[in-house]
């Protein structure tokens, strides 16, 4: 199921997108290793996309309550404070892109595991900005989905015209009197 997914990514994401999945994948498994949490390392390694990982592992039969474990981990890996709280594989992919993305936890690598996992998945020279750029490119066609994660931080850098919603505002514009 692995090699077949990682052909799936292979196939239909660019490099930087194929490279920072499989390095995602990598700070995972390896903090859950630091940290002595158990998860399953299929469910873990095909968190690439929710509703493609969703489909792709109901092809392999795999039961309801796995693919919801993995959905959840993709949707909530932008939305910080409660993934690490939820199953060992919510928990782990948020802390996977926390480090490749936002260098969270960095320190606790080794600079051995660092050279072996970026030796092999190889970040771009201009990484941090190449990110943004994929993270805007992903999301610029659906505002709305930016609601309380960190993405309305990708668009209000990307798109001067971008309003983020206020959830304070919201409240004070409904219906309800008072």
């Amino acid at each position: 199921m692995a090699r077949e997914a990682t052909e799936f990514i292979r196939d239909t994401e660019s490099d930087l997108l194929f490279n920072h999945s499989s390095r995602v994948y990598q700070w995972a498994a390896l903090a859950g290793q630091k940290r002595e949490v158990k998860a399953d390392a299929e469910l873990l390694y095909i968190g690439y996309g929710a509703n493609e990982a969703r489909k792709f592992l109901e092809s392999y039969g795999i039961g309801t309550q796995d693919i919801d474990k993995v959905w959840t981990a993709i949707a909530l890996h932008t939305t910080p404070g409660i993934p690490e709280f939820m199953a060992p594989e919510i928990a782990l992919l948020t802390a996977g892109v926390e480090m490749d993305v936002l260098g969270i936890d960095f320190e606790v690598f080794s600079q051995e595991e660092i050279s072996a996992v970026t030796q092999r998945f190889p970040r771009t020279p201009h990484f941090k900005e190449d990110i943004i750029q994929a993270f805007y490119d992903g999301i610029k066609h659906k505002p709305h989905t930016t609601f309380g994660n960190v993405k309305a931080d990708v668009l209000a850098d990307k798109d001067t015209l971008f309003k983020p919603m206020n959830f304070c505002s919201i409240i004070r514009q409904s219906r309800w009197q008072g």
